[in-house]
């Protein structure tokens, strides 16, 4: 074998997809399968739902069958969101983790209910036309047959190794002859393949009541964990109104809290109020005033995000244009400020877009948080569960404060785009960008491309700054000397990374054109759009 490198040391170029139905997501494999189902007369749900659990044996560094999932869905008429989150167990150890003041990364503690699953069948049972079992047999096929491994996913689960290898549920189910897997080499992952087949035959509740339920209640009993039967059997998700954010004709969508696309409407309000939508997202004006409503917009998601039975104010009505004027006169056009907006958290998440030949379109985001999530696999079933638990804070008083039986503070938003057409509300965009505390602005960032004209390539091809702490902005290496200058003078200070990676974002984006659809990819993951 001739010895390869799988860097990328000079640009590459993707040009936008067009097709009556087109599916984007992170891995090719996933995306293929997706496409599977459009082929045969499937909805974008049904697409969707494909490429997930396709996602789940192709990507496990970024989610699994202990992921949670949200989803927003155009059906053609109009939109629909569902929160897919599960809450902490019943028996959680708040009190431990308060008197503490963290909560663990790795092991049971930060461990959620999952909720993905469910989703996948909520989904299907209200807007699905193909059989679940076909759904899932591109993703079973992988499993049991062998897939091969992607560049990016192969570097992050090499990464991986030295924070899970001496948990052996991880490495018996992610690990071969005590290594990682290669980039192209092929590997199976027939316990995976087994659950997988257990859903298509005896659907949602063997995973919250029956076989999969009592194997997972009985792991984390023997293993320490908190999680119980009562815990799966008492998990539904939620139908949701989404919220949303107007600047001119068009409107931007996201999910109400527990999860953080709020913080991504309070930018976009702020920019609106200041007339700022308009300018150059390349020019120092423009990305000085982005930079500083994202902070503005972090700072009140951090205040009010929370499990919606603990929200403190109804999240419409802190959208509000008189809120959006206070914000917005805290921004100073000469000045970077410091709006004690937090500290962003790593993350690691799958996002795939959908569209189909009837108009139909979905957004829809499934994630483990932490890469792999917490560490624990269930013996026997490949399920990796999520570490969803770290998104709670241990500040009594606070809306997100950890607790049993509550939702934690969510990173992982779908996004979508609507306009007012002649005939009512018509569908612009199904898009969104992965990646924890980027994934607000990196929604932003694109979608104020994609209103000034570019196509959903251009918009996720394009250079990206990241919001730290304090005044610390993070750029990509692309990024113009003289505009990183510029962003200095005001009084940021920016860190310049040696490459571009996932830490600044991987999107995904399907746009209404021409009657079909027009597809984009991030160059920052391994997938791609597909069309037919």
């Amino acid at each position: 074998m001739l010895p390869t490198s799988f860097d990328h040391p000079h640009p590459s170029r993707r040009e936008p997809v067009f097709g009556d139905a087109v599916v984007a997501t992170s891995q090719p494999l996933a995306a293929q399968a997706g496409l599977e189902m459009l082929a045969e007369g499937g909805t974008s749900v049904d697409a969707a739902i494909a490429t997930a659990a396709a996602l789940t044996v192709t990507e496990p560094t970024s989610n699994g069958l202990g992921s949670d999932a949200f989803c927003l869905h155009w059906d053609a008429h109009r939109l629909h969101g569902f929160n897919g989150s599960g809450r902490s167990p019943a028996a959680f150890d708040a009190e431990g983790v308060l008197t503490r003041g963290q909560i663990e990364t790795v092991g049971w503690e930060p461990v959620t209910t999952p909720g993905a699953i469910d989703a996948w069948f909520t989904l299907h049972e209200r807007f699905g036309k193909l059989p679940m079992a076909r759904l899932l047999e591109p993703a079973i096929r992988m499993a049991q047959d062998g897939f091969r491994v992607a560049p990016q996913t192969a570097y992050y689960w090499a990464k991986s190794a030295a924070k899970f290898g001496h948990l052996s549920g991880w490495t018996n189910t992610f690990t071969r002859d005590g290594r990682t897997p290669r980039p192209g080499e092929q590997i199976q992952l027939p316990e995976h393949a087994l659950t997988l087949k257990t859903l298509a035959r005896d659907g949602r509740d063997a995973f919250y009541r029956g076989e999969l339920a009592e194997r997972l209640h009985d792991h984390s009993v023997r293993d320490g964990g908190a999680l119980r039967a009562e815990d799966l059997e008492n998990h539904s998700g939620m139908w949701v109104d989404p919220i949303s954010m107007t600047c001119g004709d068009l409107t931007f969508h996201q999910i109400p809290p527990n999860g953080q696309g709020i913080a991504m409407l309070f930018a976009l309000g702020i920019l609106r109020e200041l007339d700022a939508l308009a300018l150059d997202p390349d020019g120092v004006e423009g990305a000085h005033l982005a930079i500083e409503a994202m902070k503005l917009g972090f700072r009140e998601a951090h205040r009010m995000v929370a499990d919606p039975e603990h929200v403190p104010e109804a999240p419409a009505e802190a959208l509000q244009d008189e809120r959006i004027h206070a914000l917005a006169m805290e921004v100073d056009a000469t000045q970077a400020q410091d709006f004690n907006h937090g500290v962003p958290k790593p993350g690691g998440t799958v996002l795939m877009c959908a569209a189909d030949a009837r108009g139909r379109a979905t957004s829809f985001i499934q994630s483990n948080y932490m890469g792999f999530g917490s560490g624990i696999v269930v013996p026997g079933t490949g399920i990796a569960l999520q570490n969803r638990g770290c998104g709670f804070v241990c500040v009594p008083d606070h809306p997100n404060v950890a607790a049993p039986s509550k939702r934690p503070y969510h990173t992982i938003i779908p996004g979508f785009v609507t306009r007012a057409g002649p005939s009512g509300t018509e569908p612009v965009m199904a898009f969104g960008v992965m990646g924890g505390m980027m994934q607000p602005q990196g929604q932003l960032q694109v979608g104020l491309r994609v209103m000034q004209g570019a196509s959903p390539q251009a918009a996720l091809d394009a250079p990206r700054w990241r919001v730290e702490e304090g005044l610390l902005i993070a750029v990509e290496p692309q990024c113009d000397p003289a505009w990183v200058a510029g962003l200095e003078a005001l009084g940021h200070r920016i860190a310049r990374a040696d490459k571009s990676t996932v830490s600044f974002g991987g999107g995904q984006a399907i746009l209404r054109h021409e009657g079909g659809w027009c597809g984009g990819s991030d160059p920052r993951r391994d997938g791609q759009a597909v069309a037919r």
